[in-house]
């Protein structure tokens, strides 16, 4: 044994050492992760050929080693570390010699690279991440933050601590549409630094809640740590999973855990947006009170500029805040009622199948205790009691085909309790009714008439939908009875929307809000999966800041504004109509529609080319191709490197020893936080993404082995990865501050500002520790 450690301490410490040097050699990181792997690995071989890593090993043919096994210990939990009086062997830690796991690492990291970057079937999701980091380079681009941090200044800046508040706020807004941290920080950096500093804030506070802003992005979702942490959690999940219910003594994790083993990114952004929430709201009350006990530190500030129209207190209050919130609380009211909801239909030609217990109770006696002990006495018997009913029924009904008169039943019955209002317009009442409240409240002087007009559009509209409209009514029946009450609508909300262009508020921050709301809305409500709704973003984002380079440029923006109505048009026709024409009998009215929403459809991608046109034409599209490419070859190409690692480490047992010594702590919790601990001390030195590919393969089969929620351990891990970019030496986010703060901005300015905000991160993650129901409750009220 050298220096007395055993080989694999010693070859996990050569691994370290070279990964921490590659990445301070000053090469790219991802090549130094992949090299650090090489050279470790040659390390490591030529020590053991010369017979100097030695590894004490268990005598599994030992005496003392079956007893222990006949005494019901199973073979898997037994360590040096929960048992270090076993008696040992001496091998080498490449047991069956260097070569042979060479072979298998080469065979594997091609394996690894066709799975998840090549064709895999994880690659669909990561392909999230450039769709993503697309969206976000564009916005940043498009002198989105500009404009965002200007307005909010305006805003915020009379009370406490203002600027600082409003500098969270700009980059919650930037972390839910960009997502890319050195683009928030540096860009907050360049703009709102020399202002704070001119307005006499202390340079602790001004870089310190500017650069802890800017790694919100990582936690608010679309953030690319949870795509590429949900990637990984996936996978690490449902094969602990598997492993633990074996481990039980079940055949599968479906019949341990009675659930599928199964967590999705788009969970996970569900998971996350309390969370991010919950530590914006940490750092602006930090602001807050700092500046009430520090007046002189971060004074208020009144900033010229805004065009205004004075409002009073009282018509505030009626047109922002009572008449939006009786909109949709009486939308919500009537729903309760069966005023408001579904008017479909449709009707299956099958019946649903019946659904089976709680837990499945056809087990052996082995696992049968392992689910009580999970599950609890109660839910076991009462899973008994459902299989007995079921057995007394004649067992899970299945589906099956209906008959004619089934289905006609069936469709009288949904005609007969149909809602008299949709949920699509109801929907469309609101955002219109909301559209002419603030309408109204930003200009309460001006002429109402085209405001009254459009309301009695909306009363019409639901007059129409009661009376008028039957769920039985064809769909170009809908669009005729619903044409006047809709122009009159339109007129209204359109003279509102022109009014609320005239507010500095609602210009800079609708648009981008429109688009988040599509891009997370679609995600959160379960409608499609990150990918998509990633690629949706990009496609808006790149309209939208073609619209704005347009506009700068004295043109007009009417082909981009034409081109997103093409698109809602075209949303709409595809919920109200019909427009599977594949089939065998197709109506004239499915034809009209689809050959409208196809016009749309092309007029839609003919403004999105030109948008990219008009960007490239700038000089704005080819750097932002440019960083988009840079950015993601360098996330999969740390992938690879990454997998190269890890495969050397497992080659001489180093992930099963580290695990092993995981697993001999009893408790859970004490794992988890052993973990927790070694993620942030390796944050200091590591950037999220080594840590991503690197640390949680190796820890992930022992944490998301347990009895903890999948989404829970998944945010505390990235909330403490966020913190990464925050601590000294190598905080991604400090160096960036650093490279564009003025001279009169030290480093030590940076370190102190930034420690206040490390330990909020500290007590979030506390928080979350304690309430694991901020992280659960999103999931669980919104259906996947």
């Amino acid at each position: 044994m050298l220096f007395g450690l055993d080989g694999v301490e010693i070859g996990l410490i050569i691994v370290f050492f070279c990964l921490f040097g590659g990445i301070l050699s000053g090469f790219p990181v991802a090549f130094a992760i992949g090299g650090a792997g090489i050279i470790s690995f040659g390390i490591i071989a030529a020590l053991d050929s010369a017979g100097l890593l030695i590894h004490q090993a268990i005598d599994t043919s030992s005496d003392v080693y079956r007893e222990l096994v006949n005494t019901g210990v199973k073979p898997d939990v037994i360590s040096v570390f929960r048992y270090p009086d076993l008696p040992r062997i001496a091998e080498p830690v490449f047991v069956q010699g260097w070569e042979v796991a060479l072979d298998r690492n080469v065979s594997f990291i091609v394996n690894r690279i066709n799975e998840r970057v090549l064709a895999g079937a994880s690659i669909e999701t990561l392909l999230a991440v450039l769709m993503f980091v697309l969206m976000g380079i564009t916005l940043e681009r498009s002198k989105i933050a500009n404009d965002l941090l200007t307005t909010m200044a305006r805003v915020f800046g009379p009370l406490p601590g203002g600027l600082a508040v409003s500098i969270v706020v700009v980059g919650a807004f930037l972390a839910a549409s960009t997502g890319i941290v050195g683009a928030t920080v540096v860009t907050m950096g360049l703009l709102a630094l020399p202002t704070m500093l001119r307005n006499n804030y202390s340079p602790e506070l001004s870089t310190g809640v500017i650069a802890a802003s800017g790694t919100l992005g990582q936690i608010i979702p679309p953030s690319i740590v949870i795509v590429l942490l949900g990637t990984l959690a996936g996978d690490l999940y449902s094969t602990a999973q598997e492993s633990r219910a074996r481990d039980a003594g079940c055949t599968d994790a479906l019949t341990y855990l009675g659930e599928p083993a199964v967590v999705s990114v788009g969970t996970l952004f569900q998971a996350a947006l309390l969370p991010g929430i919950m530590l914006a709201l940490l750092y602006a009350g930090y602001a807050f009170v700092y500046a009430l006990l520090n007046p002189e530190k971060a004074p208020a500030v009144s900033l010229d500029g805004g065009t205004n129209e004075p409002v009073t207190r009282g018509e505030a209050f009626t047109w922002y805040l009572g008449v939006p919130i009786a909109l949709i609380v009486g939308v919500v009211l009537l729903s309760s009622f069966d005023i408001v909801g579904s008017q479909s239909i449709v009707v299956s030609s099958f019946s649903e199948a019946g659904e089976g217990a709680s837990l499945r109770t056809n087990v052996a006696a082995e696992c049968k205790a392992a689910m009580i002990e999970l599950h609890g006495q109660v839910a076991w018997d009462a899973a008994l009691a459902e299989q007995a009913a079921l057995d007394a029924a004649g067992g899970v009904q299945e589906a099956r085909q209906l008959t004619v008169d089934e289905i006609a039943a069936a469709r009288e019955a949904k005609i007969a309790n149909a809602a008299p209002i949709g949920s699509g317009m109801a929907i469309l009442i609101v955002l219109l009714g909301l559209t002419l409240a603030i309408g109204r409240g930003v200009a309460p002087s001006r002429d109402t008439k085209p405001l009254i007009v459009g309301a009695i559009g909306l009363l019409l509209l639901a007059l129409v939908d009661i009376l008028l409209i039957k769920p039985t009514t064809s769909a170009s029946g809908t669009v005729a009875l619903m044409a006047i009450p809709s122009a009159l609508a339109i007129y209204g909300a359109r003279e509102a929307a022109i009014r609320c262009t005239h507010n500095d508020l609602i210009r800079v921050v609708f648009p981008p809000l429109v688009l988040i709301i599509a891009v997370l809305g679609s995600i959160l409500g379960g409608i499609t999966n990150p990918t998509p709704a990633a690629a949706l973003g990009a496609g808006g984002a790149l309209m939208l800041a073609a619209y704005r380079r347009l506009r700068e440029d004295g043109q007009s923006g009417a082909i981009i504004l034409w081109g997103t109505l093409a698109i809602v048009v075209s949303v709409l026709i595809g919920v109200n109509f019909d427009l599977r024409i594949n089939q065998d009998k197709v109506s004239a009215e499915s034809w009209a529609a689809f050959f409208v929403a196809y016009a749309c459809y092309m007029y839609a991608l003919f403004s999105l080319l030109y948008g990219c046109w008009v960007l490239f034409k700038g000089g704005v599209l080819t750097p932002v191709v440019r960083e988009t490419a840079k950015v993601t070859s360098m996330v999969f190409t740390i992938l690879i490197g990454s997998q190269l690692l890890n495969l050397v480490v497992i080659s001489f047992g180093g992930e099963h020893y580290i695990q092993q010594f995981l697993k001999s702590f009893d408790n859970e919790l004490t794992v988890f936080l052993i973990v927790m601990i070694v993620l942030f001390v390796l944050g200091f030195v590591l950037d999220f993404l080594e840590i991503i590919y690197i640390v949680i393969p190796i820890v992930g089969p022992v944490i998301y082995g347990g009895s903890f929620d999948p989404k829970w351990v998944t945010i505390m891990i990235a909330v403490n990865l966020q913190t990464s970019f925050l601590t000294p030496p190598f905080g991604f986010a400090l160096f960036y501050l650093r490279g564009v703060a003025p001279k009169e901005v030290t480093t030590g300015h940076i370190y102190r500002g930034i420690l206040p905000f490390v330990l909020i991160q500290v007590a979030g993650l506390g928080i979350l520790w304690l309430f694991p129901a901020i992280v659960t409750i999103v999931p669980a009220l919104i259906p996947n």
